[in-house]
């Protein structure tokens, strides 16, 4: 009886860790899908609120999630501000006053250009397979196609904001579909959707990010690609300060 427990027990860890290590697997096809290992696009925010709407155009630059540099081109009062991001730090352009400031750990909280994400979103942009526990938590759909639903906590030693995080991945393509993202305290903070699924820059991508804030009613943020490249070769000088105040 007590070897018949144990080979028990072993197949239910056994298949946990399999679980486990599926659930890894499908959040970094899903995260490698959208990002590349390098990027360059330009993008509309529309940021909504009860209170008025605002619409920006951007085009951005990205190495994996250690470097990136994004320059504002339109509305014409705010084109060329730029936020350059560098490992864990962030620095801010105004082009009006031509001056760069690099943001302190107080405002780290603070919207990103009136946004849904804030400056600590573009700095702690994390490896979600890495810095998170997953595991498939069941099978579930959402916008007609069959997903999994992705379990995540952080690990110990990462350094994340999230204290729990639920991602649906399209089964079909590995595409992500919905993200959930919880406070330490168990409070969902916000919520990512993803549609308009098309071909942008030889992949088949959303080429539509919804961001609802789930702490303040009506507030919501829509980043839509109007052009999109993928593993493209980018300079290093992009990154550097001279391009920042340019």
């Amino acid at each position: 009886m007590k070897k018949l427990i144990l080979v028990f027990v072993i197949s239910i860890l056994n298949m946990h860790e399999a679980f486990g290590q599926k659930a890894v697997e499908i959040i970094q096809k899903a995260e490698d899908a959208i990002k590349g290992e390098s990027s360059y696009g330009k993008f509309t925010m529309n940021i909504v609120t009860p209170e008025y709407q605002r619409t920006m155009t951007m085009q951005s630059w990205w190495i994996g999630n250690e470097k990136s540099l994004i320059v504002i081109i339109a509305p014409n009062k705010d084109k060329g501000n730029k936020t350059l991001k560098i490992k864990n730090e962030l620095w801010s352009y105004l082009k009006n006053t031509e001056t760069t400031m690099k943001l302190p750990a107080s405002m780290m909280l603070q919207s990103w250009n009136g946004s849904d994400l804030t400056n600590d979103d573009l700095v702690r942009e994390s490896n979600l397979a890495k810095d998170y526990n997953s595991t498939i938590q069941k099978e579930e759909e959402i916008g007609g196609e069959n997903c999994w639903k992705i379990d995540m906590m952080p690990n110990p030693q990462a350094a994340v904001v999230w204290g729990h995080i639920y991602y649906w991945v399209r089964q079909k393509d590995y595409l992500p579909a919905l993200i959930q993202y919880y406070s330490e305290k168990g409070e969902l903070v916000r919520t990512m959707k993803f549609s308009d699924f098309k071909n942008m820059g030889g992949r088949f991508i959303p080429s539509k990010w919804i961001i609802e804030s789930n702490k303040k009613k009506g507030h919501y943020t829509e980043f839509i690609y109007n052009e999109v490249k993928f593993d493209v070769q980018i300079p290093d000088k992009i990154f550097s300060f001279r391009e920042l105040e340019k």
